[in-house]
């Protein structure tokens, strides 16, 4: 069986981390009878991943250099089977929200120094297109959760299917540490000198670029995970099979891979990155405004569904454009040759914030008026932060090439 080649794997590897922040919302059903968990707290259970990626992304990616990209993937795998075997034992919504902040640093540890090894692993010419379906991990491994994740648990109950996934994270991170080339010397060594460390992450954070990238994708992952994540209990409470449910969004979720896909292919081809950015921003911000509107509520009930599932789709697919064309851009933004892993952490942390903030945003909308139909605010808003960051970022880049700046590195 021919082996697939390393920058594949590193993928897989992320779509196995990706489990871990998809395992959740199929399971928000069974716990809020077995546990109590409340609206509210499901917001917080879903976005309690992204606590150390909020609160850490830019030091992990400081670290990364020093401890090696191989071993700091690894790890985070590790961490993250360590903690969901804890989490199956858990017997409140507060242990499993502690359990779920410690996923949160293995989540990021296994995610962020990912682009780096991509770049590290694969020729200069393929470097967009496999950017492009690293940007599919989270919708892949998402997607995978969906599906799967209400099967097991009918089988064996929620903690079977924590038990499940670390299995399948510790069989990763053994595969990993097996089929990549070990890390250079100089990460092995202990990384640079503090200096040269403070020097860089000076560089990161006083450069417009990886603030840009950074702020984009922390509009953009707090409304995908809000919307998906909360779309089974949606379509709980309107009566739907659990597997069905957890189907219709799996789907809604796996359409985001395509938009990811194609990012690559069509920044390859030499479409404007800020075009694909307006276009990602303008979908999701329409497609959540039919879906939660209450525009629909005058057609048939069955009418209106399909009209409303079809602009999640929407939201999703073209929505997913938008974090390979960062991907991308963080290579290309950023300020140095060796500032790639930090401006990564950089937009990583961002990301973990907006991941943070927007479903427990969102699940306080629903909760204060009774129903989903004012949660295209929260969303629209970040639609429209979007495109204002996509413009700054397309002007930064027609300065740097006007002023002969080199913005294509690794592209």
């Amino acid at each position: 069986m021919r082996t697939p080649p390393p920058a594949l794997i590193v993928v897989l590897a992320g779509v196995a981390a990706a489990l871990h922040v998809g395992k959740l919302a199929p399971a928000l059903p069974v716990l809020s009878v077995e546990l109590g968990v409340t609206l509210v707290q499901a917001g917080f259970l879903l976005s309690l991943v992204q606590l150390a990626g909020m609160a850490l992304g830019v030091a992990a990616g400081l670290a990364a250099d020093g401890l090696g990209l191989k071993r700091t993937m690894a790890g985070g795998l590790a961490l993250l089977s360590l903690a969901s075997v804890a989490g199956g034992w858990a017997r409140d919504p507060y242990s499993l929200m502690a359990l779920r902040a410690v996923e949160g640093a293995g989540f990021l540890l296994a995610a962020m120094p990912a682009p780096g090894l991509i770049r590290r692993l694969v020729d200069p010419s393929r470097v967009n297109p496999m950017l492009g379906l690293w940007g599919a991990y989270m919708p892949l491994g998402t997607a995978a959760a969906l599906l799967i994740g209400p099967m097991v648990i009918a089988a064996s109950g929620w903690p079977g299917w924590w038990w499940l996934l670390a299995l399948v994270s510790a069989g990763m991170a053994a595969w990993l540490w097996v089929a990549l080339p070990a890390d250079p010397r100089h990460a092995a060594g202990g990384g640079p000198v503090p200096a040269t460390r403070q020097s860089r992450l000076g560089q990161t954070l006083s450069a417009p670029g990886p603030w840009l990238v950074a702020l984009a994708f922390a509009a953009y992952s707090s409304q995908w995970l809000a919307v998906i994540g909360f779309l089974p209990t949606m379509y709980a409470q309107a009566g739907l099979g659990t597997a069905l449910a957890g189907a219709a969004t799996a789907l809604a979720a796996v359409v985001n891979m395509a938009g990811n896909v194609a990012s690559g292919r069509l920044l390859q081809r030499g479409v404007p990155a800020q075009c694909l950015l307006y276009l990602g921003f303008a979908a999701m911000g329409l497609g959540a405004f039919v879906a939660f509107a209450p525009l629909a509520d005058a057609l048939d009930p069955p009418t209106a569904g399909a009209l409303r599932y079809a602009a999640v789709l929407l939201f999703s697919a073209v929505g997913g454009l938008i974090p390979g064309t960062l991907f991308s851009l963080a290579v290309r933004l950023a300020p140095a040759e060796r500032a790639v892993s930090t401006t990564v952490g950089w937009m990583q942390q961002c990301s973990s914030l907006g991941q943070f903030a927007g479903p427990p945003l969102v699940g306080w909308v629903a909760a204060r008026a009774g129903g989903w139909h004012w949660s295209w605010l929260v969303t629209g808003g970040c639609s429209l932060a979007g495109i204002l960051l996509a413009w700054a970022t397309g002007t930064l880049l027609r300065r740097r090439v006007a002023g002969g700046t080199t913005a294509g590195r690794g592209t």
